[in-house]
């Protein structure tokens, strides 16, 4: 939803069609041995010197790099013990090597750009390429893919790459294992030295200890439980599980965390850093409760920890959101603007919705209670967002999908990464997040083989390609750009990307009756009219004021059902010399308002004949075509100082979009209140439109400008998630016609 689709776009269809040729070509080698026809060195010499050209290159904002992903196929299921070893000479292109494992160490430094890539060899010395991908952040720093590091391939899987050369390709995380160097799978004349190791516990701690000062937590992990596998002291089975603990707090691996300081509560209750650490890692969890409950015992037992009191506030802060809804909005959006990613320490709430089974959209979300137009119905940190920097020379990806004829750009590929890492590193996430809608996709039914999380990379990026929102850096900034008009931000598409588990479930209407918007990593849903209990919550996954008509109805093949909304319903049922005429009028009346010298009776006689096309009454079926020339008109107007033509093109304007309003026509019935009966589309320049009436009304009717003024307010909040900077947005003190501040910010 709003991320760039570029599927449909010439320049970039033809990479899909590239890339569907040179699969076919690959395919037709199925089977055939993967020796390479280049020499050993050859093929080392040509990696080296890509890496070189790579480093060299200058950084260039317009970069676009392909990321292509390969026909789905299931990760290994099959347990370590019954895979067979195989060497690189017995390979065979194309294929998926099955109940195989292949053991290589690398024999290049790891270079990285859509995978991270090696040159492997295997015992044999012949070589390969060997890809990693979504292995980024694991293998981000020095230590983890170092040259002769020792690897297991299960299930190998060799490919012919796009500059006809051969490759391992492995996209599950857990098809490769990292071999330590005390393993005995590493032949003998792979290790560095052949002495006499050390394996008491004790020794094993020390090393660890080395490797977690060096930043290397991997390493520190593997030897704290050759720590406690080595017949520790009880008193160093604490030390251990202690320290084995942070260093999985400082791998993100907050489950494996929790279950370490479980183990050393067990046997010292009140130990501080058990305590700590719990607190730490059920914090990072969001389960800001159990977290809060474990800092209690810590403030009581050891008063004197100041940053466990720091830590303490934090989670507390943390859980009034998470049960209040409460936040201080204006310091997110600061937040949001310093941080790089701008990835925010909040809670998310869940407010008066639930999810349920819909009669024909599978699950949906519905209302518990009466809620209000402007009430906020949820504020969910993502599960994961992906952040593209518009301001830097930062690279974008183009992900081609040919299983699902999907070519986007973006952070799309970046956020299989960071959700495949989120989810191997911490298994209870799993169950919940693989139950999102992920359309006819079938993964089997395994969650671990050999202690080790199993995470099927395509299922993520199938749910992804249904879930996953494009959005802004804030929705506020976005609102300022089209207020301003400025093309560059308006028309911007947005090229970050995240999933929200729980608004996934809100389905699509294009007569949306909820509007979502963005402060960094947290999407805000706030009711956009009033609703009953138990009503569907909807919202629109492509606005219809930004659609061309042609698009109508809105193409929902991907997610199993067709828009059945009252604005396609309407399109489908009118004919095409109707919505022709339609169109044209609309061309005629944006060519009218660009001249300079407008003609406005000519502008009013063609907004009529306009008007006159529509067949139902916008309270039941809005008239999309009319909005923007009605609100012109009332800009116009007030700009001129005619008061109450600006107010009747202002309501027309609103009501055009649905809306029901009473009270507000001129000249204005004394004691009479202005009262939206039905809300309508909130499009962005609704807030202006109130404003427009709110100058307007305090000249002929002040009665009721502070009442077009609260509208304004509800529909900023709608708009933009927050209403705490609406007066740095809107002003009575502005020139413009309405309200608005060209210098916001």
């Amino acid at each position: 939803m709003d991320t760039h689709d570029v599927s449909d776009v010439p320049e970039y269809l033809r990479y899909l069609q590239v890339h569907k040729r040179n699969l076919k070509k690959a395919q037709a080698l199925k089977g055939r041995p993967a020796k390479s026809p280049k020499s050993k060195d050859e093929i080392l010499m040509q990696f080296m010197f890509r890496q070189m050209m790579n480093t060299k290159a200058p950084a260039n904002p317009m970069n676009i790099r392909s990321s292509f992903l390969p026909p789905a196929y299931p990760p290994c299921h099959t347990p370590f013990s019954k895979l067979r070893k195989v060497m690189i000479k017995n390979l065979c292109l194309e294929t998926h090597h099955r109940e195989r494992y292949l053991l290589i160490r690398t024999v290049t430094p790891a270079d990285t750009m859509t995978a991270v890539m090696a040159i492997v060899e295997d015992e044999d010395r012949n070589v390969l390429m060997l890809q990693l991908y979504n292995q980024e952040l694991e293998l981000s720093n020095s230590h983890s893919l170092r040259e002769g590091t020792v690897l297991v391939v299960k299930e190998p899987y060799v490919k012919v790459m796009a500059d006809g050369d051969y490759g391992i390709r492995v996209d599950h995380l857990s098809d490769v294992w990292f071999v330590p160097d005390f393993d005995e799978l590493v032949p003998l004349s792979w290790r560095e030295r052949v002495t006499q190791i050390d394996e008491s516990a004790s020794s094993w701690k020390v090393k660890a200890s080395e490797h977690f000062n060096q930043g290397d937590y991997r390493s520190a992990i593997l030897c704290y439980s050759k720590t406690l596998d080595s017949h520790p002291s009880p008193e160093l089975v604490v030390i251990a599980q202690l320290n084995r603990a942070l260093s999985f707090l400082k791998s993100y691996r907050f489950d494996a965390a929790l279950k370490d300081v479980e183990h050393v509560l067990q046997v010292s209750e009140l130990s501080e850093k058990g305590l700590f650490r719990k607190a730490q890692a059920l914090y990072q969890l969001q389960r800001f409760k159990e977290s809060c409950e474990v800092h209690a015992i810590l403030a009581e037992k050891y008063p004197d920890n100041t940053q466990a009191a720091h830590e303490y506030s934090r989670a507390s802060a943390r859980l009034v959101e998470q049960d209040s809804g409460k936040y201080e909005f204006r310091k997110m959006i600061l937040e949001a603007k310093k941080r790089r990613p701008p990835t925010l320490d909040r809670a998310t709430y869940i407010g008066p919705v639930t999810i349920k089974q819909t009669q024909s959209h599978g699950r949906g979300l519905f209302t518990t209670e009466t809620v209000k137009a402007g009430d906020l119905l949820l504020c969910e940190k993502a599960f994961a967002h992906a952040f593209h920097d518009e301001d830097t020379s930062q690279d974008l990806r183009l992900l081609l999908n040919v299983d699902m004829d999907k070519a986007t750009i973006g952070t799309q590929a970046e956020l299989i990464g960071l959700i495949t890492q989120k989810l191997y590193k911490n298994p209870s996430m799993i169950p919940d997040f693989v139950d999102l809608h992920h359309g006819t996709y079938k993964s089997e039914d395994v969650l671990e083989v050999d202690s080790i999380p199993i995470v099927d990379t395509f299922l993520v990026e199938r749910i992804i390609l249904l879930n996953a929102f494009g959005c802004p850096l804030s929705s506020r900034e976005s609102h300022i750009g089209c207020m301003k008009r400025d093309d560059d931000t308006a028309n911007r598409q947005f090229h970050s990307s995240g999933v929200w588990s729980v608004a996934s479930y809100i389905n699509h209407s294009c007569l949306s009756n909820a509007r979502r918007s963005f402060i960094g990593d947290m999407m805000i849903v706030r009711a956009s009219r009033d609703l009953p209990p138990n009503t569907e919550i909807t919202f629109w996954y492509k606005s219809p004021m930004s659609r061309d008509p042609k698009e109508f109805p809105v193409n929902l093949q991907h997610w199993g059902f067709k828009c059945d909304c009252i604005l396609c319903q309407e399109t489908r049922s009118t004919s095409s010399s109707v919505l022709s005429n339609r169109n044209r009028i609309s061309a005629d009346l944006r060519r009218l308002f660009k001249t300079s010298r407008m003609n406005l009776r000519e502008i009013e006689d063609r907004i009529s004949n306009l008007a006159s096309i529509y067949s139902r009454p916008a309270s039941e079926v809005p008239h999309l075509t009319l909005d923007m020339p009605y609100l012109s008109l009332a800009a116009i107007y007030a700009s001129s100082r005619k008061q109450e033509k600006s107010v009747e093109f202002g309501l027309k304007a609103l009501e055009s979009l649905g809306f029901v309003i009473e009270g507000g026509n001129l000249p204005h019935v004394s004691n009479a209140p202005l009262v939206v009966k039905k809300w309508g589309l909130m499009d962005v320049g609704v807030v202006g439109c109130w404003m427009i009436l709110f100058f307007a009304y305090r000249e002929l009717a002040p009665t009721l400008a502070s009442q077009a003024e609260g509208y304004a307010r509800v529909s900023y909040k709608i708009c933009v998630g927050e209403d705490e900077t609406f007066d740095k947005t809107y002003s009575s003190l502005s020139d413009r016609a309405d309200g608005f501040l060209t210098t916001a910010k």
